[in-house]
């Protein structure tokens, strides 16, 4: 008789993975927004939940619908090298290129820099960033306890200090909500949807799914079943938790604009509010948050590219690869926020077409008899339309010229390809080649059981 997970256990796993998902972008990003939406911030918000905490869901849910022990082994539906460049290439870029240092980055931006002197910045920087990856090694170190520690101890600490804030944001607003800005005016909905994607938790997700549903194995459960119906429950606490805290920072983000004007980005409209409400109290308060978060965040992801790394080189041991990707985050940290976000973006625009896809390919696999051309064909059209928007990102932030190769096909994806512009020009195409595809396999399918 297979073990039935409690109501409790659903929950730890669930704050968990709440914790892992919950970085300072988080924070900042459905701040922003609300500035700028006013009084378009429902559907704003709306679009953001879609891809701040839809596509991250689906993404935990179709590691577990496939019944792949990891990533490696889903992309390898493609094909086993694609699998393993894709796979390594993704959790990099969560990892030490990217994301993890990120963490590092928005700690110090928010909790500390602002009680450093000007000419201090870049040494407190440093300073700062030792500790911070010197902590996130010594607690990625013994992994086998990330349950207890994140679910238990940190995670809590974060949801209690927001909801506390949140609480005085919703029963003494800041002010009256003000009118929308910029592309908030016509097309919130659709500005929510893209500033979404800016969390990576999509991309994550297909990371933490594994951690999830380990963590859900260990308790007892085994068969694919009883893990998909768990990893639901776990999922739902988790993306039950962030949507009621973006949606709350968005409002807090819309009652400010009044009284402080609008911020360039989402740090300083969570450092006012909190300052507003409890004073230098609430300044350090928020400092703890943000550590709270990005530390957690910042464990999850080391522990993740420790793990995988040390299966694809069993030789090097897992703990070498923890110091080697905290000293390469601490690296990274110290080029500065701004620097790291730039060159996330064309990676970004480049990775996320394929994760999204490759999801998609998960859920439909039965339909088409998980036939490995349309998988093929698929991730080929994906590719080709993904890799010119990372090109054409890449040229846009850094002010270079398109390759001269790179603007016939630019301008033919303008003209043929729905929603290029928004950055979906992938889209149609992809699912046009699917339904075909998929009909070819489900007919030679057909064909072979009769031969």
């Amino acid at each position: 008789m297979e073990k039935k997970l409690s109501f409790s256990a659903y929950s730890v796993i669930g704050v968990m993975l709440f914790a892992l998902f919950f970085g300072a972008g988080n924070l900042i990003f459905p701040a922003t927004l609300g500035q700028n939406a006013g009084t378009n911030i429902w559907p704003a918000v709306i679009g953001f939940l879609i891809t701040g905490i839809g596509l991250p869901f689906l993404g935990i849910l179709a590691i577990g619908f496939s019944g792949s022990r990891n990533l490696e082994e889903l992309a390898s539906r493609i094909h086993p090298v694609y699998a393993v460049i894709f796979t390594a290439l993704l959790y990099l870029t969560i990892g030490p290129f990217f994301a993890t240092p990120r963490t590092g980055a928005v700690a110090y931006d928010i909790g500390i820099a602002p009680f450093v002197g000007d000419g201090y910045v870049q040494i407190g920087l440093f300073i700062f960033t030792l500790f911070f990856f010197g902590i996130t090694m010594l607690l990625s170190l013994n992994p086998a306890k990330l349950v207890d520690r994140i679910g238990k101890i940190l995670s809590p600490g974060i949801i209690i200090l927001l909801i506390v804030l949140l609480v005085m944001v919703i029963v003494k607003p800041m002010g009256s909500i003000q009118s929308p800005q910029g592309d908030y005016i016509g097309g919130a909905f659709m500005e929510g949807f893209t500033e979404g994607y800016n969390t990576m938790d999509a991309l994550a997700s297909l990371v933490f799914g594994i951690i999830v549903i380990n963590s859900i194995r260990a308790m007892g459960v085994k068969s694919t079943r009883g893990v998909l119906s768990a990893t639901v429950k776990s999922g739902l606490v988790a993306t039950a938790l962030l949507g009621i805290i973006y949606v709350g920072i968005a409002y807090l983000g819309a009652t400010s604009t009044e009284r402080f004007g609008l911020f360039e980005t989402g740090g300083p409209v969570l450092g006012s509010a909190t300052s507003y409400y409890f004073g230098t109290f609430g300044t350090i308060m928020l400092s703890i948050i943000i550590l709270l978060a990005c530390l957690t965040t910042s464990i999850g992801l080391i522990t993740a590219c420790g793990e995988y790394f040390h299966t694809l080189f069993p030789k090097v041991s897992y703990k070498a690869f923890i110091v080697f990707f905290s000293l390469l985050s601490f690296t990274v940290a110290n080029f500065g926020l701004s620097n790291i976000i730039n060159y996330s973006i064309p990676v970004l625009m480049f990775l996320y077409p394929l994760a999204i896809v490759l999801m998609l390919l998960t859920f439909l696999s039965p339909l088409f008899n998980h036939a490995r051309i349309v998988y093929v064909a698929a991730t080929i059209v994906t590719f080709m339309i993904s890799v010119i928007d990372g090109l054409k990102t890449f040229c846009d932030l850094f002010k270079i010229p398109y390759f001269n190769w790179m603007d016939p096909i630019i301008s033919l994806y303008k003209q043929i390809l729905p929603f290029y512009n928004e950055g979906l020009g992938w889209l149609v195409p992809v699912l046009i080649v699917i339904l075909v595809t998929g009909i070819i396999g489900r007919i030679q399918k057909i064909s072979t059981a009769h031969a």
